[in-house]
């Protein structure tokens, strides 16, 4: 089980590199507030080793972002490219061999 501690150094890492992109412009998973909720939901596929790509999409899917202030959501997966997408696996696992 994942101390808090864990967590958040996880959100930090996934909030400072991993961005959303609408319309071009790049907004960090940190400055969009939900890095802490992506590193909650990501760090039990680094514990149990199922880290792969298929997994953090459909953890990534599972997200709902709120845009237009509440007019419309979609998933977090739709708004973050897929090499960027591509970058977050290098980063957990990277993350998973320093555990």
């Amino acid at each position: 089980m994942a101390t808090t501690q864990e967590i958040e150094k996880l959100a930090s890492e996934i909030g400072e590199n991993i961005y959303i992109d609408v319309a071009k412009w790049h907004l960090y998973l940190s400055d969009a507030h939900v890095h802490t909720q992506v590193a909650e939901q990501l760090y039990p596929l680094l514990e149990n080793g199922n880290l792969e790509a298929g997994s953090i999409n459909q953890v990534l899917q599972g997200i709902t972002v709120s845009l237009g202030g509440g007019k419309m959501t979609t998933s977090l997966a739709n708004l973050i490219p897929n090499s960027v997408e591509s970058d977050l696996l290098k980063m957990l696992e990277e993350y998973q061999r320093q555990m």
